[in-house]
């Protein structure tokens, strides 16, 4: 896949803007490393969506979004049951993103397989411990394969996909009639654009003029059975989402300049769309094989030692 086909090149970001774009660069390399070592220990892991989406979480978490320090335990604990009478002290994964008041960015996940990336942004943010990870998939953790609201970095169970826009346009709505200065991020796949929810929750948004949202897409074109073209086509997305009231920029996922810049568009009372073409083999092209049957990724036998060789290099560095 050409993922330069499409994309809108934005000129460079400005020197003194406040952002340390190397931090993010570190962090979606980071990502990779731990996504690809989980994978290699666990004999299987979303690994393709973690190559694909790398950089726009890194952007997120690397200080794009207006985050407060981390309210959650360092470690992950073990989980302590669902919220109710006996168990008041009930802490959603959110907490990991820090404190929700007026003035704070909240970041919602609408599908939860990218759990592992999130959990290994949280990481390389310092908001989660390293050894968490260790509980990853773990009977009894928090740090579950497939995310929900106690699992570190959600806000949401997100259940079926294409629930978390409708949920995320309600507390954008909310926050607006509270005249609170904190946006709303919303991180989606492309598979929910074939979802009708999706669209009734952007429509909705851009009734209520949600320019306090803002969704950023990855756009990687496959899912569980093969290209999306040829599984249900969803595309031209952009057209289609400001034929129904939206913002819609469309970016090269893997630029960290680019996916800065899109935030910062001007939207005009409409919610802000940022459509992420990404590539699901980036930085481990020895997968390109594959594609597109990448949703879930076992190496075979002959594959271990190659790939443990290729982990080891990206811990020291060489790629």
């Amino acid at each position: 896949m050409d993922i330069r086909s499409n994309v809108t090149t934005s000129s460079k970001i400005k020197p003194n803007e406040p952002y340390d774009y190397k931090k993010m660069e570190q962090i979606a390399h980071g990502i990779r490393q731990r996504v690809l070592e989980l994978t290699i220990e666990k004999n299987g892991c979303y690994l393709s969506q973690a190559l694909s989406s790398a950089e726009i979480v890194s952007v997120l978490y690397g200080g794009l979004m207006k985050l407060g320090e981390s309210q959650a335990p360092f470690v992950a604990p073990s989980f302590g049951g669902v919220p109710g009478n006996s168990n008041k002290d009930y802490v959603t994964g959110a907490a990991y993103n820090g404190p929700t008041g007026p003035g704070y960015d909240r970041l919602l996940i609408s599908p939860a397989h990218y759990a592992v990336v999130i959990y290994a942004a949280l990481v390389e943010s310092g908001r989660l411990s390293p050894d968490s990870l260790k509980e990853f998939n773990v009977d009894g953790s928090i740090v579950e394969q497939i995310g929900a609201e106690h699992s570190p970095g959600f806000e949401l169970t997100t259940g079926s996909f294409g629930q978390a826009i409708s949920q995320a346009g309600g507390i954008a709505h909310a926050r607006k009639m509270r005249n609170e200065k904190g946006r709303v991020f919303l991180f989606m796949s492309d598979g929910e654009l074939e979802e009708g929810q999706t669209w009734e929750g952007i429509q909705a948004a851009a009734h209520y003029k949600l320019d306090n949202l803002v969704v950023y897409v990855d756009v990687n074109g496959q899912q569980y059975d093969g290209w999306t073209k040829d599984v249900m086509n969803i595309e031209p997305i952009n057209s289609r989402i400001e034929a129904f009231g939206g913002t819609c920029v469309t970016v090269d996922g893997h630029h960290i300049d680019e996916l800065v810049r899109a935030s910062q568009t001007p939207t005009e009372n409409k919610p802000l769309f940022v459509l992420c073409y990404t590539n699901s083999a980036q930085g481990l092209p020895e997968l390109d094989y594959r594609k597109p049957n990448l949703h879930f990724v076992r190496f075979r036998d002959h594959e271990i030692e190659q790939f443990k060789a290729i982990l080891e290099d990206m811990k020291k560095g060489v790629r």
